[in-house]
């Protein structure tokens, strides 16, 4: 199997294309100039295995990722109600009505947004949570460079909602909604939007999903006893092993019931499990101690197990008292009601284990290939210094 010109960097630039949303020009330009010198050699290999477009324009460069399924996980993680979502979609409408460096104060599209906004409730920007949501709203807008702070700062509008902030439209804003097949209004779920992308992939449509999984899902998963696209990944392992090497820093890793990539060495740039955040931490010794206790659940044929609410939560009462001392400080001194509930979050969020409507939590495959224990050195440290606490 031949690289045909991919080399180390064009390995890199594809997965920063995959990391990021956009690479500005303005903010990141060797990134830009790397990924524009093999524009033919990335372009040929995203439309070929993911069946994706890739933009090259002046002043950025877009890689278009539409998911086979949408995720919990997916989406903007600053947003936390879907009225945040409806603001930012009110504020790409109003830029779509200026032009490239017009500028305008916050209280303008404070108004026009209010005209935009779809929800049956009124928007009152009086009230504490609406401020809120639109900041949050701003701040993405800001970040995503599709508007630019020429003065002010967003964060005082939530003490006072007549602060002012002057802003600036860029020339990103007209390029960042993708284009669909059909008019967005002729679709009523997102499930009709992502099933319209296959329309244009009928003939190497489950090649194509499969890339787009193992490269935009923590793990995948056999969700049923004949799963096609699973039985993809187990009939091709080999040759999807050479291309991702070829072509990825990951490696392909397959088991029974789960596939995932993985990678040897943390990169800076990329998300992987487990990151920097607490609460990974508290994961693996989860999973130490699930292992150690398997016996006492059933694995179905999915290899997955339940348990009850009270069952997982008896188990972070042991992990946390045994373990959380190396947790960071809010782990080890959480209650343990909020201690499972920032656990399952994160299981979810990495497809670890989901709940179902019944008040079981499923814990997945991939969970049992994770473990963690503390090294050698930090426990002799912490027996050294309970000796010389109990002297």
């Amino acid at each position: 199997m031949e690289r045909q010109g991919f080399d180390e960097k064009a390995s890199e630039a594809l997965i920063i294309l995959f990391e990021n949303f956009w690479i500005l020009r303005a903010e990141d330009p060797e990134v830009y100039q790397t990924i524009r010198e093999r524009e033919h050699v990335l372009k040929r290999y995203v439309v070929d295995k993911f069946g994706f477009d890739l933009i090259v324009h002046q002043h950025f460069i877009k890689l278009e990722k539409i998911p086979v399924e949408s995720r919990v996980w997916m989406g903007m993680q600053d947003f936390s109600e879907p009225i945040d979502y409806a603001l930012f979609c009110c504020g790409l409408a109003f830029t779509e009505s200026r032009s490239v460096d017009d500028q305008f104060l916050l209280s303008h599209i404070c108004e026009e947004i209010k005209e935009l906004y779809p929800g049956e409730m009124e928007l009152d920007w009086t009230v504490y949570s609406h401020r809120k949501s639109l900041i949050r709203a701003m701040r993405k807008l800001v970040e995503l460079g599709i508007l630019k702070v020429v003065d002010g700062e967003i964060d005082e509008f939530h003490k006072d909602e007549e602060y002012e902030v002057l802003y600036e439209v860029t020339v990103y804003a007209r390029y960042f909604m993708r284009n669909y097949p059909e008019q967005l209004f002729q679709y009523q779920t997102t499930d009709e939007i992502l099933q319209s992308e296959w329309s244009r992939h009928s003939s190497d449509a489950r090649r194509k999903r499969v890339y787009r999984k193992l490269f935009f899902s923590p793990v995948v998963y056999r969700k049923e006893k004949e799963d096609p696209d699973f039985a993809y990944i187990r009939n091709f392992r080999s040759r999807l092993s050479d291309d991702i090497e070829m072509h990825s820093p990951y490696r392909l890793e397959v088991f029974k019931n789960a596939a995932m990539l993985v990678m040897d060495e943390r990169r800076q740039r990329l998300t992987l499990f487990p990151d920097q955040k607490g609460v990974t931490t508290v994961l693996l010794h989860l999973s130490a101690k699930l292992r150690e206790n398997l016996e006492s659940y059933e694995i179905n044929e999915l290899g997955e197990i339940r348990m009850t609410s009270m069952e997982l939560e008896e188990w972070m009462k042991q992990v946390q008292k045994e373990a959380g001392h190396g947790f960071s400080k809010t782990f080890r001194q959480a209650p343990v009601s909020s201690l499972v509930s920032s656990v399952t979050e994160a299981l979810e969020n990495w497809e670890l284990g989901y709940p179902e409507e019944s008040g079981m939590f499923v814990i997945q495959p991939a969970f049992g290939r994770l473990i963690g224990h503390y090294p050698a050195d930090y426990l002799e440290k912490r027996r050294v210094s309970d000796a010389r606490e109990n002297e």
